[in-house]
Order: structure tokens, then C-alpha cells, then sequence
């Protein structure tokens, strides 16, 4: 009887959602307010279950219901649950052309990447044109400290919070005892006051990686240029310079999403 139950609620809890969704796609630029009856015409449901599925959708913001009228209206919180998607299309729309120019004057592999709990990841890239090269390609994920992305990300962090994501083994790397994550800790700091970061084939040592991060309008690292280079057309004082060149393409890009100037 168990096992029936299961499956009874493992086939009902897709219903529910579907059925929410459903109501919301009811709604349309040319008919954003409804009333429970016609919504429960145009989504084949009766009217006391759109009632329910409105009263639970009310309560997440979702929709809002006018108290004159009686109908309803898409609301604010789902601007809430697509924020984060539409900030990352946004940066990747306005990020490209610099990401072009930036591969055009170095020759190397420049990529975009977001932050996503633990781990930075490639949503946007340009190739290098040369035959031997290292790429990014969109959903790329790196998760090791040394990952200049990921130092990037991490010196933005309070030092409580990168402490967790180091104790709680979440990122690749030693850091066994209190003096490596100082040393860790003050590496990070270095990268924030210098705004990029260098992995010198820390990760691979087949492979240079530079990233320095893209601000919003709010001052907040929402995303980071990455720069990817195999390592022996990487002198060590061609990474300064390509160093000054990945954080001037990121400033750039955040200047374009209204970046506060420094």
C-alpha cells in the first residue's frame, strides 16, 4: 500500500505545479487582469481549484488581486524568481562585444562566468583563432580555488563565509590547516585591492587563466571576465599585461551595466 501511495503523490506533485503554471500563462500583455472564471475557462480547471491555486500564488507574490475589482493580475515576485536569469542574459548580451575586441588583442580565449553557489561557470565565449589553444565553453564549471574566476568571486566574499565553503570541502584545493587558508585568505584580499586575479598553472599547468570581475549597477561582482591561454605563449610579465588588458575589458563591461565609477 505504501509503494501505491508513493506513486500516487509522485504522479499528483507534477499536476499541481503544471496546473499553477498554467494559470500563470493564462495571463497575457493583451488581458493582464483576470477574473477566477475566466481563468478557470481558459486552463480547463474548476473554479474552486483556480480560486485555491490564485490564493496560494497571492500569497508568494506572484499574483495580486485588485480589491475593487476582484481580478487578478501577475505580480512583482515573479520579476523576484527571474531576476538573477534575466541579470545573467543581460551581462552576457552587453559583455560580448568587449569579449570579441579582447580576443582580438590578445589572440587567447576570453569567456564570461557566473557565480553559482560553489563553483563559477562559463555562460558566454569567444575562441582563440589560434591553432593550439585552451577554450571555455558555455557551461564550463570551475570549482578549485586556485581558478582565477573562482578567487575572483571568493574575494568579494566575507571571509566567514569563504571560511565555510573551505571547511565544508566545497572547493577543490588544500587547505588542511589554519596557515594555509590565511595564506589563502590573504591571497584573496591581494586579488580585491588588485582586481583580477592570475591561476599560473596552479589548476593545469598546461594552461593560464585571468579573471577579473564585471560589477552592476549596484557595485556587486555579478559575473567575471576570464581570460584562457596555454601557458607557453605566457611569459610571466605577459600576464601583468594581459592582466591590465582582462580587468580594463571588465571595467568596461561595467560601465556599460552602470557600474558606480571608482
Amino acid at each position: 500500500m505504501t509503494g501505491n501511495t508513493d506513486d500516487q503523490n509522485t504522479k499528483s506533485a507534477p499536476s499541481v505545479l503544471q496546473n499553477g503554471v498554467s494559470v500563470l500563462r493564462a495571463f497575457s500583455v493583451s488581458e493582464p487582469a483576470l477574473g477566477v472564471t475566466e481563468i478557470s475557462r481558459r486552463v480547463d480547471l474548476h473554479k474552486s481549484t483556480v480560486s485555491r491555486i490564485l490564493a496560494q500564488l497571492e500569497q508568494m507574490d506572484l499574483v495580486v488581486r485588485d480589491p475593487e475589482s476582484g481580478r487578478f493580475r501577475l505580480g512583482l515576485g515573479l520579476i523576484g524568481l527571474a531576476g538573477p536569469l534575466l541579470a545573467n542574459l543581460d551581462v552576457r548580451r552587453i559583455a560580448y562585444p568587449a569579449l570579441e575586441e579582447l580576443t582580438a588583442r590578445t589572440k587567447e580565449t576570453s569567456a564570461l562566468v557566473v557565480w553559482s553557489g560553489n563553483e563559477s561557470v562559463s555562460v558566454e565565449q569567444v575562441s582563440s583563432p589560434m591553432q593550439v589553444k585552451h577554450t571555455t565553453p558555455i557551461g564550463t564549471r570551475y570549482s578549485t580555488s586556485a581558478s582565477s574566476s573562482v578567487q575572483v568571486f571568493l574575494a568579494e566574499m566575507p571571509t566567514a563565509q569563504v571560511r565555510d565553503l573551505l571547511d565544508r570541502r566545497l572547493l577543490g584545493g588544500v587547505h588542511d590547516d589554519e596557515h594555509a587558508v590565511q595564506r589563502y585568505l590573504d591571497r584573496l584580499a591581494q586579488v580585491h585591492a588588485d582586481g583580477f586575479a592570475i591561476n599560473a598553472g596552479e589548476t593545469s599547468i598546461e594552461e593560464v587563466g585571468i579573471s577579473a570581475p564585471v560589477r552592476d549597477h549596484r557595485g556587486r561582482a555579478v559575473a567575471a571576465v576570464l581570460l584562457s591561454a596555454p601557458s607557453f605563449r605566457v611569459s610571466e610579465s605577459l600576464r601583468e599585461q594581459l592582466a591590465e588588458v582582462v580587468r580594463a575589458t571588465a571595467e568596461d563591461i561595467s560601465e556599460r551595466l552602470g557600474a558606480p565609477k571608482k
